[in-house]
């Protein structure tokens, strides 16, 4: 094991997921550098992260995707580089990528994944475009030869589990007591985890020749659940049976068609992962992947009858 913890800089650090990545980095005792853009600095939410940021430790950086010089210098301080940045500047990493090449010395890079495995879908459209980019980054980073590690993180707790899977504008802020709508027969097997174990499990990852040039799957087996299963872990903490509505593909599918972006986009998303299941329907060889839970079995996940707790 390597005596001493990675350097790492985080690039799109005080976006959704940035922000625990970030933190668990600095809390784990890396040096952690965070790439921010001056205008950041101005924007009241982004200015009281980066406040935070600084109180634990981490350095800030001025930079910019579009920088190269900005890039370049920024990454020479660091051994490691996650960029966590958003879906509309997926394909502005090779930005990074050749300012990687350029710097020289990094021994790995993580790439904004954390989601599905993008090489492993069955999406429909806007889905599909959308995960293609993710695809076109993965192969850019291959054929440079940069060191990589990829986080299929699957979903993210905050996302799902405060509504339990209801995305109508209903303005529900926990899950429903009376009624559930149920998207395809409910059978298909998803994978939820919380943001700070997804953190937690990435900053284990860089150091760990292990997963180098591989996919780290968080995917514990209390949180792979279906969406029946789901409800009868709520059921059963509030004591009450749910009136049941499943929407069958068809419909699901008539309604991507039909919905303004972005709701397409999760439409497509939740019809890929809670109709056809494809976070769950294929085995991780260790050819190409592992499993984060079994990998680092020290790490205390929330399940998500746990998480569930919290609004029972």
């Amino acid at each position: 094991m390597a005596t001493e913890k990675s350097k790492i800089l985080v690039i799109g650090g005080t976006g959704y997921i940035g922000k625990f990545i970030v933190t668990e980095s600095a809390k784990a005792g890396h040096l952690t550098f965070a790439l921010v853009r001056e205008a950041s600095s101005s924007d009241p939410v982004k200015s009281k992260i980066i406040h935070n940021f600084k109180d634990l430790g981490v350095t800030i950086l001025q930079g910019d995707l579009n920088d190269h010089e900005s890039l370049v210098k920024a990454i020479k301080q660091v051994d490691v580089v996650i960029s966590t940045v958003g879906n509309m500047q997926i394909l502005d990493q090779t930005k990074i990528i050749s300012a990687i090449k350029e710097a020289g010395n990094v021994k790995r890079f993580l790439p904004s994944e954390f989601g599905v495995d993008v090489d492993r879908t069955s999406a429909v459209e806007p889905a599909k475009s959308a995960f293609a980019m993710k695809v076109q980054i993965r192969r850019a980073i291959e054929a440079e030869g940069v060191p990589y590690s990829y986080v299929v993180n699957n979903c993210f707790a905050g996302y799902y589990l405060p509504t339990l899977v209801q995305f109508e504008p209903s303005g529900l802020t926990s899950p429903p007591r009376d009624k559930i709508t149920i998207l395809g027969d409910g059978n298909a097997k998803a994978v939820i985890n919380k943001e700070e174990d997804i953190a937690a499990y990435t900053i284990k990852t860089v150091d760990d020749p292990k997963t180098l040039n591989k996919i780290l799957y968080i995917k514990p087996p209390k949180n792979t659940l279906s969406m029946n299963e789901m409800i009868t872990l709520w059921q059963n903490k509030i004591g009450k049976s749910l009136d049941k509505t499943h929407i069958s593909e068809e419909l699901v599918l008539k309604s991507i068609q039909e919905s303004p972006f972005p709701i397409n986009v999760l439409l497509s998303i939740n019809h890929s992962v809670f109709v056809k299941g494809d976070q769950t329907n294929f085995t991780i060889e260790p050819s190409f992947g592992l499993e984060a839970s079994e990998l680092y079995p020290d790490v205390k996940y929330t399940s998500i009858a746990e998480y569930l707790s919290h609004f029972a």
